[in-house]
């Protein structure tokens, strides 16, 4: 065939995406193995019942036709009632976008705000698609690690350390995904002040802010931040929606109208359908405080079986779907030890480095199995951590 872009081979210049590990794992359970999977952030239950409905009344009301390009207006108005929710401050319909899921939402924070040669900054551990979301604009980064002893927790002066003349944007997580930290305020005020000393945008991920556990802090809602912020938000977590693929960026309402300038040569629009019921959803609320307690009742049950495992410790894990184990007095290669896991005892796991050096000997776990299942899984766990250095090293 003739040479592929530049652009498209750059994605994932590695070859790696990190998925390996799970990849794996999926492909044996399909085969027939008992495998538990605990690497993926996919709920094991069904979008709720309300959403479903409302998305076939949407289907036989002849909901079939091409919609506006920033979203149809009820959805807008749903996600802007959320936004105003999520991040503190009121938000109209004109300030938010609606995407196919919260990667899109993502790529078009980026694209909206990097130009080729840019760079910016990216808080770790870090989603995985996070750095080739970055290639695919053509833009540099730095990743900025947070220590894992301070809860993996930002700190200011490595960002100000990592700062170029052609810096344009920070981007964080929060509830962070992989390690379930939850940004503090006063860790979050401070990276506002960066970003308004050096007039940077910051990229904000907050698709599991209703999975928090607690106080939810946008820094769109601190001072001087509206108009240097987007928030990246999605229904996939907090409405149980993974597959249904929406999501949507809220911001000021002069980069929401040059987005839909995106959506024009990308998406040209999303189903009506789907968005009537994501519209339907959002404004009932449906699932949300179902979804939340599920997920605090099953950090807890994990948590507690987890507590006092040979050499392994929790960091973060106060919110999201998931929780960090550090490994590393076990082995101290994550991704080894993930292999040996899944060899050993059925168990998939995501290996920490797959989101970035800062959560190198950890490996992330998915609260995304029934309570009995994430209990025989830390089974397993300890047996295998106990007799790791003796059976597998």
């Amino acid at each position: 065939m003739p040479r592929p872009s530049k652009r498209i081979s750059g994605i994932v210049p590695s070859g790696k995406d990190g998925w390996e590990v799970h990849t794996e794992a999926w492909a044996r359970k399909e085969a027939g193995q008992d495998i538990i999977m605990l690497s993926v952030g996919d709920h094991d239950f069904d979008t709720p019942s309300q959403t479903i409905e409302a998305c076939v009344t949407a289907v036989r009301g002849s909901n079939h036709h091409y919609t506006p390009l920033p979203g149809v207006p009820r959805l807008r108005r749903a996600m802007a009632a959320a936004s105003t929710a999520c991040t503190g401050i009121e938000t109209s319909p004109n300030q938010v976008i609606a995407t196919p899921g919260g990667q899109a939402a993502l790529y078009a924070a980026v694209q909206a705000v990097l130009d080729q040669g840019d760079h910016a900054i990216v808080v770790a551990p870090y989603y995985a698609t996070y750095p080739n979301t970055f290639s695919a604009a053509g833009a540099s980064f730095t990743v900025v690690e947070t220590p894992a002893e301070d809860g993996f927790q930002p700190r200011a002066d490595r960002i100000r350390a990592a700062l170029k003349p052609n810096t344009r944007a920070i981007l964080i997580n929060t509830p962070n995904n992989p390690t379930g930290a939850v940004y503090s305020r006063e860790r979050l005020e401070e990276l506002a002040d960066i970003c308004k000393e050096h007039d940077l945008w910051l990229l904000s991920d907050e698709v599991y802010w209703t999975l928090g556990g607690g106080e939810h802090v946008s820094p769109r809602g601190l001072p001087g931040m509206a108009e240097r912020t987007l928030v990246i938000n999605s229904m996939s977590k907090s409405h149980g929606m993974t597959g249904w693929r929406m999501g949507w960026l809220t911001g000021p309402a002069q980069m929401i109208t040059l987005l839909t300038n995106l959506n024009l040569v990308t998406t040209y629009g999303l189903p009506a359908f789907i968005s009537i019921a994501c519209a339907e959803a959002l404004e009932n609320r449906y699932g949300v405080k179902e979804i939340a307690e599920r997920y605090a009742a099953r950090r807890t049950v994990l948590l507690d079986a987890v507590r006092g495992m040979n050499n392994v410790t929790v960091h973060g894990s106060e919110g999201g779907m998931y929780v960090m184990l550090d490994i590393s007095a076990v082995e101290p290669d994550d991704e080894k030890f993930a292999w040996a896991l899944l060899d050993a005892e059925k168990v998939g796991v995501m290996p920490g480095s797959s989101f970035g050096h800062a959560a190198a000997g950890h490996i992330r776990i998915s609260l995304c199995q029934p309570e009995p299942v994430l209990q025989e899984a830390a089974k397993r766990l300890r047996r295998f951590a106990s007799s790791y250095r003796r059976e597998a090293a």
